[in-house]
């Protein structure tokens, strides 16, 4: 509670317009009565509908959600399984997981329990979106009282000194890190530049290749992680080859979904989805080959006008096969080109063949 109403301030310069809120929609509620799926899509409606206002700036902490929800079909978590996400957001990862559980199994009362109160774990630096998050958490039912799941801190500062199974994450966009933040505390402070950690590969001050590399020492021996990562993280040189050659000689980097610009609040940002498991210590490296589904060439998606749907991924999910990955086949063709197997190349980028 503290963090959802610490330092909130709402204010209503129009009399008329409090009193419809609390006569006419507060008031004519049982909200009380109403279950958790309906008070959380409620506010899960809400937060879709404030991302698509560009100039709020609230679009740059949401993920769409039929994204999320493919993302998380295909990586399909189980049981007992723990969750992370270490740039939740508003928590959308970390929510559509949750109901992926509740929906695919029958749980019991120790697993629900595990579910509610274990399974999921977020950070979140910005203090205003981690109150969003909370609130979030809590219509959902997820939490145990006050005590959610959801840290308000830099999650790159460190290791936390727990492993999960699953990590699902969005990092934020740009390439450094010198972000003015405003704290709990409202004094403004520099989000620190240079991430200097000794389980990292290499010191950059790219975020999202400092999240690559936190999200793979976050994993337990054989965790799977989904990451929405920029071009210039697939391409570029110097910490960003030494970052790619790690993590595909140390993971099985398995999958890439290209997706198409205008989902996102940065527009114009090229970006994907990479997917890798964390493997065993091996002399040889453990990514053999690579598949790429573009998603990109020739879509054309807009937060307002033509948003994404859930059902435009169905292929992806399709063609992923979540069921057993292994098995896949491909479906590139010169008549069908969007499917791709590729392999590592020479200078640890991505190159198709």
């Amino acid at each position: 509670m503290g963090l959802i109403f610490g330092k909130a301030q709402n204010k209503f310069q129009d009399p008329a317009k409090l009193r419809r809120l609390i006569v006419d929609l507060i008031d004519k509620e049982d909200w009380s009565s109403m279950s958790a799926d309906v008070k959380g899509d409620a506010y899960e409606g809400l937060f879709e509908k404030n991302a698509q206002d560009t100039k709020s700036g609230a679009g740059q902490y949401f993920t769409p959600r039929p994204l999320i929800s493919a993302i998380v079909d295909v990586i399909a978590p189980k049981p007992k399984e723990t969750i992370c996400d270490p740039a939740c957001g508003t928590g959308g990862f970390l929510l559509a997981s949750h109901d992926y559980l509740a929906k695919h199994y029958q749980l019991d009362k120790d697993e629900k329990r595990f579910l509610n109160e274990k399974a999921l774990k977020g950070w979140e630096l910005v203090h205003n979106t981690a109150r969003l998050c909370a609130m979030n958490m809590m219509l959902h039912g997820i939490g145990h009282g006050e005590d959610l799941p959801l840290t308000v801190a830099d999650s790159l500062a460190g290791h936390p000194g727990e492993y999960f199974d699953i990590v699902l994450t969005n990092p934020p966009f740009g390439k450094k890190s010198s972000t003015t933040i405003v704290g709990a505390d409202g004094k403004p402070y520099k989000e620190k530049e240079m991430i200097e950690r000794e389980d990292f590969w290499a010191t950059t001050s790219n975020k999202q290749l400092n999240f690559v590399q936190h999200v793979k020492t976050l994993l337990k021996q054989h965790g799977r992680a989904a990451v929405v990562v920029s071009d210039n993280v697939l391409f570029e040189g110097g910490a960003g080859e030494t970052i790619r050659r790690k993590l595909l000689h140390e993971c099985d980097v398995h999958t890439l979904l290209r997706l198409p610009t205008g989902l996102f609040y940065a527009q114009g940002v090229k970006a994907n989805v990479l997917f890798f498991d964390r493997k065993p210590a091996s002399e040889a490296p453990w990514t053999k080959k690579l598949w790429i589904y573009d998603f990109r060439t020739n879509k054309d998606f807009t937060l307002k006008t033509n948003p994404l749907k859930r059902s435009d991924l169905d292929e992806f999910v399709t063609c992923y096969n979540p069921e057993n990955r292994h098995n896949r086949k491909t479906t590139w063709s010169e008549n069908s080109p969007e499917w791709h197997v590729c392999v590592q190349g020479t200078g640890g980028t991505l190159a198709c063949v």
